[in-house]
């Protein structure tokens, strides 16, 4: 293999339609050879990380890596309209064409004469558009989540729909002692060493306590886990570094020396 760093002048417009261009000639027989065995499944998990990146630059507020992540999620998104487009599947055009025609019907207060005169107007116009938009393949009122989605955003969304429905709890107070009763029967299903009932008393606790985040109106369970993941992971970075200072490894530290600088972490502004 030979590798130079020179490059041959190309114009290609800064447009989506350029970066689909690009695309093209990646894929075509003189192209990358890793672009041209990408498919629909394989670039799942891309897509997945350089959205998760451009997210992390958000919660950062780091713009320049905010650019650059959304150019890479951009790619990936035109990277799928490429494959399609081979495979006879759809073009770019047509997505585009879709979501341009989405955002006009969905916006009637905006491209047509319905009134909005707040964020609330403009949700309750939402929902009218889309339950008259054609979707043979729902056939409950809990279709159209994600499969994708987190465990506690799916959980969450189908709370949400049930509870459009009235079937919902009527204080926190309630869920609180869902709760309480879910983790009292995860305590009788390791007394009885039943694992699959453990596991599934699990899942039944879990979505209790995403029902609860959800009612308070708080923040979402993901926001709310993902604050105590910071946490974490600012005490135990804080105990490795003090370890280190102390000249103690990881692997050598007790329970005792860890838990004592857990403490100490309590105590630091982060």
């Amino acid at each position: 293999m030979t590798m130079t760093m020179e490059t041959r002048e190309h114009h290609y417009p800064l447009t989506a339609e350029g970066l689909v261009e690009i695309l093209r000639t990646l894929r075509a027989p003189d192209g990358c050879p890793w672009d041209r065995k990408q498919t629909y499944e394989s670039l799942k998990s891309t897509l997945a990380e350089e959205t998760a990146e451009l997210l992390d630059a958000v919660d950062d507020q780091n713009y320049p890596h905010m650019r650059e992540e959304l150019g890479d999620v951009m790619m990936n998104l035109a990277f799928f309209a490429v494959i399609a487009e081979e495979r006879g599947d759809f073009t770019f055009h047509d997505a585009m064409r879709e979501i341009i025609a989405k955002m006009i019907r969905r916006h009637p207060h905006v491209f047509a004469d319905a009134d909005a005169g707040d964020s609330d107007d403009v949700i309750e116009i939402w929902e009218a558009v889309k339950k008259q938009e054609h979707h043979p393949e729902r056939k409950s009122v809990l279709d159209g989540i994600p499969r994708n989605l987190s465990g506690l955003l799916q959980a969450e969304k189908l709370q949400k729909k049930a509870a459009k429905y009235g079937f919902d709890w009527e204080s926190q107070e309630q869920i609180v002692d869902k709760i309480e009763e879910e983790l009292q029967e995860i305590k009788e299903a390791m007394h009885r060493s039943d694992d699959a009932d453990i596991n599934d008393e699990i899942g039944d606790l879990l979505f209790a306590v995403v029902n609860l985040a959800r009612f308070r109106k708080q923040g979402t369970s993901e926001d709310l886990l993902q604050g105590t993941i910071r946490k974490f992971s600012y005490r135990f970075r804080y105990l490795e570094r003090k370890l280190t200072e102390q000249g103690i490894s990881l692997d050598n530290a007790t329970i005792d020396q860890m838990e004592a600088l857990w403490q100490e972490a309590k105590h630091v502004n982060q």
